[in-house]
């Protein structure tokens, strides 16, 4: 370790601490999981973050280089796609909550969610069987099942 002036940098480790695993459960390392329940038959991939007070439901697939930040919950059978951001702090007072976790918000995904790949997902409720499209930015609750892609994500049509 290169010191500077006589000052040594802190390492901390990813790693898997404090996690309820389900039957199953698969992941591919490195992950940094703490805190969470991850539920029956779930896959978690490579490079992916998954933080206190999380719940993933069974079934669920989260792909590489996604995060989970605290009070997300997810259900069944969903799918997480490659680098998909769940946002907690909305910046409400216009800078960063700086660790106040009383102005972080919730997100509950439902049932039968699949987001696409580089989604950004802030503090919202996500009903059963709805697809969320690469790119898209959810920014409202979406109370209807189908197809929502853009920014702001939009429905683009219903579920067939």
């Amino acid at each position: 370790m290169v010191e500077r002036d006589g000052h040594s940098p802190r390492r901390l480790q990813a790693g898997i601490v404090d996690v309820r695993f389900g039957r199953n459960v698969t992941y591919v390392e490195p992950v940094n999981l703490y805190g969470c329940s991850i539920g029956d038959d779930t896959f978690v991939g490579p490079f992916v973050e998954i933080q206190r007070e999380v719940r993933i439901g069974e079934r669920c697939r989260i792909q590489s280089h996604s995060f989970i930040c605290e009070l997300v919950e997810i259900g069944n059978d969903c799918v997480v796609a490659h680098g998909v951001m769940f946002i907690n702090d909305t910046f409400r007072t216009g800078g960063p909550a700086r660790g106040d976790r009383s102005r972080w918000r919730n997100t509950h995904i439902g049932d039968r969610v699949s987001i696409g790949s580089n989604a950004t997902i802030m503090p919202v409720t996500i009903c059963d069987d709805v697809v969320i499209g690469a790119g898209s930015v959810v920014i409202r609750d979406i109370t209807q099942p189908g197809i929502y892609a853009g920014n702001p994500a939009r429905q683009i049509r219903g579920m067939e």
